[in-house]
């Protein structure tokens, strides 16, 4: 079976070919949705950083006592 999107005959196994059409025919919608969902996945970061915060002040503090 012949591959009649790609005139060379060359075959894409990953389909990325396809795949970035759809991209392209997807248009500025698309990427505006995913601009959108785009803050809500910074909360855990939020959460990863006022933990590191944490874990360093009680090491500070732990050090700070060891040393008193």
């Amino acid at each position: 079976m012949a591959n009649t999107q790609d005139p060379q005959g060359n075959y894409d196994p990953a389909g990325s070919t396809q795949m970035f059409r759809a991209f392209v025919d997807e248009g500025p919608q698309g990427r505006q949705q995913a601009a959108a969902a785009a803050p809500a996945s910074s909360g855990p970061r939020i959460g990863l950083i006022i933990g590191v915060v944490v874990a360093v002040a009680i090491v500070a503090a732990v050090a700070w006592l060891a040393l008193k």
